[in-house]
């Protein structure tokens, strides 16, 4: 089964690959701009203090930001899932390309994170992916992550973020924040991987998505295999920058209903896995949605 199957997104790729009026932020490592299977003409970059190049295309960060941007932006024919390359990808480096640690998991400081969300909400951007987590937590940094994360809420603008590799139970800044959807890295048969974290603000408001042995692109041109956490949240916001090009008219609050209680019939959660992504639901509720607003 692909990737996309399990989440049933096949359907609503067949529909759109999305419309250029939407923008994604990529807030994550550099992206090789030029690799021959992304949909360049989308890609824009903003320019942060580490640099919009992969002057270093062995390295770590440059590798996760290529990563990730193919599984939003390759062209469909491309061995990357390529969700939504008719979207517009804002492309905003946080991570140095001399950047340590797990390949699949980097980490930022709240306050690098902070201005770089304040920097694509001021760029256009109506989603924003979040493949990484916090690291050298502080209060002072934290509350300025808060601050971003309120003005994304008061925009409109989702966050989709990763639940983490840590294999714990517990919350984040980031997922904590009632307005984050964080995302939980799954198999092939819809069950969490070992690694992936969990806990009640993850249960009660994120989503479970691909995460194990999935194939995008590599910064040296060719594909790569990559698990965990931050490759799941793609998949989320790749369905998300969909369903609003469906529905260019849909709120930032109706798109986030439609995706996160989509899998749960209206009932509250009780479990620290939250349900799969079920984007052909999704679709359906907002289609109805749609429906409704024009009887009325």
């Amino acid at each position: 089964m692909l990737p996309t199957e399990l989440v049933r997104l096949s359907a609503l790729m067949e529909r759109t690959s999305g419309i250029s009026d939407i923008r994604i932020g990529l807030i994550d490592g550099p992206v090789l701009t030029r690799h021959a299977d992304l949909a360049s003409e989308n890609l824009r970059e903003i320019p942060g203090n580490n640099g919009a190049a992969c002057t270093q295309a062995n390295s770590a960060a440059c590798l996760h930001g290529t990563f990730i941007a193919g599984i939003l932006s390759a062209k469909r024919n491309s061995p990357a899932p390529a969700i939504c390359p008719g979207c517009t990808l804002l492309i905003r480096p946080i991570f140095t390309e001399k950047t340590a640690g797990r390949e699949h998991m980097p980490s930022s400081t709240p306050q690098e994170l902070a201005a770089a969300i304040l920097e694509c909400i001021g760029a256009g951007a109506r989603i924003i992916n979040l493949s990484l987590a916090l690291a050298q937590p502080s209060t002072k940094g934290e509350h300025a992550l808060e601050e971003a994360l309120n003005l994304a809420l008061r925009r409109g603008i989702l966050i989709v973020a990763a639940a983490g590799n840590q294999g714990t139970l517990g919350s984040s800044a980031i997922t904590r924040h009632p307005w984050v959807i964080p995302v939980v890295a799954c198999d092939l048969r819809g069950r969490p991987i070992n690694e992936s974290n969990l806990g009640s603000s993850i249960g009660t408001r994120g989503l479970s998505a691909p995460g194990d042995n999935i194939t995008s692109l590599n910064a040296d041109g060719q594909s790569l295999t990559l698990g965990g956490t931050s490759v799941a949240v793609p998949f989320v916001t790749g369905t998300i920058a969909l369903l609003w090009s469906e529905f260019p008219a849909a709120t930032g609050a109706q798109i986030k209903l439609a995706i996160t209680q989509a899998s749960i019939t209206g009932s509250r959660r009780a479990s620290v896995v939250p349900p799969l992504l079920d984007a052909d639901t999704a679709w359906q509720t907002l289609l109805t949605l749609n429906a409704r607003r024009q009887i009325a």
